[in-house]
């Protein structure tokens, strides 16, 4: 198998969110057991495996995403390092149908080099703040919301961009009451973009994740409803930091980034 690392929602290496991409033949995806221990050899926020499919079906290619620890229902950022991989060695054009967990997933690539990806908007539910959440946090939250079933992570609102910058979560504590993750967000301070965010998923292995393009099918309905337009740019500020384009579409949201491939290699063990 042919292993390759791409950064995404990044046009800079070392920056974005690395992902693993494996591209494998049309017989289909080993053992779960070999996928997740791939992935945890790998130790990337996620690993994307794709097969490709016959043609005359409903997509193009079958995609599923691994974390050191689990297998997951959604992954942007993955989606789009496969989509960069299936663009730049030639392997697809124009826009690439996946199959998924969540559903049927798509990706196009625009004039610029940048891929656009189109995924299902999560339904956000407000919820009264858990008696743990500020503690675990570090921060007083403004308002809390349950993303739904695909992420099943709690959307926090704080009150600034000096508050998502500053936190120091005890990842402990999100782990033992969160099912994938905590998105923390607040309105831009900055220039250049319209909200920040930073997402913290230590149930699934990941302590904070540089760009989580699934959760922002969560902050672009709940910005967009804020600031009133459809079209915005969230910041992602980790460490390796990343932007991501947003369009909303009622019941789906594109997410548009660029990316670019790090490492390739081979995976010198048998299937």
């Amino acid at each position: 198998m042919r292993i390759r690392i791409v950064d995404a929602f990044t046009d800079r290496p070392f920056t974005g969110n690395p992902a693993g991409v494996l591209l494998l033949g049309p017989e289909g995806f080993p053992d779960d057991s070999r996928l997740q221990q791939i992935a945890a050899e790998l130790n990337l926020s996620e690993t994307a495996f794709a097969h490709p499919l016959p043609p005359g079906g409903a997509a193009d290619w079958a995609l599923r995403w691994f974390t050191p620890a689990t297998e997951v229902d959604m992954c942007g950022h993955a989606t789009l390092a496969t989509a960069h991989v299936l663009h730049s060695t030639a392997a697809a054009s124009g826009t690439v149908r996946f199959t998924a967990r969540c559903g049927i997933l798509t990706s196009t690539a625009r004039p610029d080099g940048s891929l656009t990806l189109d995924f299902p908007t999560a339904p956000l539910t407000p919820e009264a703040t858990p008696d743990w959440l500020a503690a675990a946090l570090g921060a007083e939250p403004v308002s809390v919301h349950d993303t739904g079933p695909h992420t099943g992570d709690l959307l926090v609102e704080l009150a600034d961009e000096a508050a998502v910058r500053g936190l120091t979560p005890d990842f402990a504590a999100l782990a033992a009451h969160s099912r994938r993750g905590v998105i923390a967000t607040a309105a831009a301070t900055g220039s250049g973009y319209d909200f920040v965010s930073r997402g913290f998923f230590p149930a699934v292995g990941i302590d904070e994740d540089p760009v989580t393009g699934s959760a922002h099918t969560a902050l672009a309905p709940f910005w967009s409803a804020r600031l009133g337009r459809d079209e915005l740019t969230g910041l992602q500020a980790s460490a390796r930091s990343g932007r991501v384009r947003t369009a909303l579409r009622g019941d789906r949201t594109l997410l548009t980034g660029d990316a670019v491939t790090v490492l390739d290699g081979e995976l010198l063990v048998a299937r």
